[in-house]
């Protein structure tokens, strides 16, 4: 931001008084140094390979061993059928039995297969409580299939519980609880039994997906592989994909071309814009975020009405039928805020420019959400604005 700039701007502060007038001079000041460069980042922290991705896995599975948390089978009667279930399998017959345990508890157990499992690998599974069961502690999860999205079996969970909360409560009713005790963790609780067929070496083409697309990024990312490997093996093909065609010397090592490339630096390239929280008053703006000249007035008006009621206490002369009354006396005060300026903001200021005037003018978050939501429909802000 220009000395001018700055200087023009604090004259129309100038009858605000010396106090709003130090406030503003160190927003500009702030505002005038030299800002960064934008920071580069490595390819492998903004997009992601074709085919190298996770796969969700989920089952459904009981847990023992509670110590009188479990579900309560009258009101849960999937617990029941498999707890009668499972005891069939182990040679058990309960079917006319009136079981009444709160030891067992239906859950359900999900989990991520990371790319390039291999059979016999272990990994984390996450269970949570399906019915009523009131705490996880001390429980035992058993033999759980893990199924993928086509209905396979892709890993088999089985494990003690560890659940990081706790629940507890006193014979008069009064409890504590801490954290979540119907959730729970068994690291490295899931056995991997079938893997997923994908070969890097026998991939001719790879698709680079963007997690945020973007044009320009997109043009940057195959810039820089193409000056990486010293050819033109990488374009973009939407804003979202950039192709890279394997060149020869890299068909039997696909894995070291994917390391090379993901650590290749560029500067990713975002679009103007401003997210605002309605609920919370949080506004997250861009760098980019440009304005043209446009005044604004800001202005409430605020309604204060108070009670103060009076007693009222006969006189001396009073007849005998009076008594003492409370009288209601009400103040009303009308604040139009006829301190409040107007500010000018000019053409190609930045919002970083335009908040330290705004906060100058003594105008608050929840007042900002309104005026740039007003300079939008004014159609003076170059930003799409995102309202959450």
């Amino acid at each position: 931001m220009s000395f001018r700039l700055t200087r023009r701007f604090v004259a129309r502060l100038g009858s605000m008084g010396f106090g709003a007038l130090i406030a503003a001079g160190m927003i500009f000041a702030l505002a005038g140094q030299a800002t960064p460069a934008a920071a580069a980042s490595r390819i492998k922290d903004i997009a992601d390979f074709e085919g190298v991705r996770e796969n969700l896995l989920i089952g459904y599975g009981l847990v023992v061993g509670l110590n009188g948390t479990g579900d309560r089978l009258a009101n849960a009667p999937f617990t029941q059928q498999s707890l009668v279930s499972m005891l069939e399998r182990l040679g058990v017959n309960t079917r006319d039995a009136n079981l009444n345990t709160r030891n067992v508890a239906a859950v359900m157990v999900t989990a991520t297969l990371p790319p390039f499992a291999r059979h016999g690998g272990r990994i984390d599974v996450t269970t949570s409580a399906l019915g009523d069961a009131t705490n996880l502690l001390g429980g035992m999860l058993l033999v759980t299939p893990l199924l993928g999205a086509d209905g396979e079996v892709y890993a088999v969970a089985q494990g003690q519980l560890v659940v990081g909360g706790f629940s507890a409560g006193g014979q008069s009713g009064s409890s504590v609880t801490k954290g979540v005790p119907t959730g729970a963790r068994i690291p490295s609780g899931a056995i991997i039994e079938r893997e997923i067929g994908f070969e890097l070496g026998q991939l001719q083409t790879a698709h680079i997906s963007l997690r945020n697309p973007d044009f320009t990024t997109a043009r940057r990312v195959a810039d820089a592989i193409n000056a990486h490997l010293g050819g033109q093996s990488a374009h973009p093909t939407d804003s979202g994909t950039v192709l890279l065609a394997i060149p020869e010397k890299y068909q039997d090592s696909t894995a070291a071309l994917f390391t090379e490339v993901e650590q290749l630096l560029i500067e990713p390239d975002t679009s103007a814009r401003i997210v605002i929280d309605e609920t919370s008053g949080v506004i997250v703006m861009g760098q980019h975020v440009r304005i043209s000249t446009v005044a604004i007035a800001h202005g409430n008006l605020t309604i204060r009405i108070s009670e103060a009621p009076q007693v009222s206490q006969p006189g001396a002369l009073a007849p005998t039928s009076a008594a003492t009354t409370t009288v209601d006396r009400s103040n009303v005060e009308v604040d139009e805020d006829g301190e409040k300026r107007t500010a000018v903001m000019p053409a190609g200021i930045s919002i970083q420019e335009l908040v330290g005037g705004l906060n100058a003018l003594g105008i608050g978050p929840r007042d900002l959400i309104n005026i740039l939501q007003t300079i939008k429909a004014a159609g003076a802000l170059q930003a799409d604005i995102l309202v959450m």
